[in-house]
């Protein structure tokens, strides 16, 4: 599989590493007979600029779209499983299949249906943990409708955590999207809520890990 650095951590990554070097060069500076502590720094100077780089690893993954399931649209663990009343768009009752992405997850969010974009937008909010229920319509989140080529709707969100401050989406009202192109991307911890009509296949289980563009989390009848 072959990985690329997001664009979206380029600044955040060179940033990083300045900061980084201009710690070490200054402690070498202040105190330059060097110690245990020096190597310390400098080992955890490397592993922690090591998780900045993996945060924002960026797979290609191929996808063969079908209109007959839902794709997971993120990497994580499944923490959500209901019957809920979704009152953003539908206004009626859903079956919502949630994802918790931690900060060791990809966090590139992909598409999990294909087709036009129907309704788009992002709600300002709280910064909850991503994996409490309440952070699904509460917390920082983008809002995303597809209505697939069966003529189908899917909602799913992005929601920010208590770590992750940003959310990139690319949904566009009007936009004709690919199941599996990019979606956008959440910074430092987050969720991804799909929602989905009461007669659709459910395919994964609570606490099961899933890959975006890879796991059916449903098949839609």
């Amino acid at each position: 599989m072959k990985i690329k650095i997001h664009k979206e951590g380029i600044p955040i990554i060179a940033t990083v590493f300045l900061l980084l070097l201009a710690l070490v060069v200054l402690i070498d500076i202040l105190f330059p007979k060097q110690t245990i502590f020096h190597y310390l720094l400098y080992i955890s100077a490397i592993l922690f600029y090591f998780f900045v780089v993996r945060f924002f690893r960026d797979p290609l993954r191929e996808v063969v779209p079908n209109d007959d399931i839902v794709l997971s649209g993120a990497d994580g663990k499944v923490v959500v499983i209901e019957e809920v009343e979704e009152n953003e768009y539908f206004h009626d009752k859903r079956l919502q299949v949630s994802v918790f992405m931690s900060p060791t997850n990809v966090h590139v969010n992909w598409f999990p249906v294909g087709g036009k974009i129907k309704y788009f937008k992002h709600n300002h909010g709280f910064y909850f943990i991503a994996s409490h229920p309440k952070s699904s319509h509460q917390n920082e989140r983008t809002t995303v409708v597809v209505e697939n080529n069966r003529n189908t709707e899917i909602m799913f969100r992005q929601i920010a955590g208590t770590v992750a401050r940003r959310i990139i989406c690319n949904a566009k009202e009007g936009k004709e999207v690919i199941q599996g192109n990019e979606l956008g991307i959440i910074k430092f911890g987050s969720r991804f809520d799909l929602f989905l009509p009461l007669d659709a296949k459910i395919e994964v289980k609570l606490d099961q890990k899933v890959t975006g563009c890879n796991t059916v989390i449903a098949m839609l009848r």
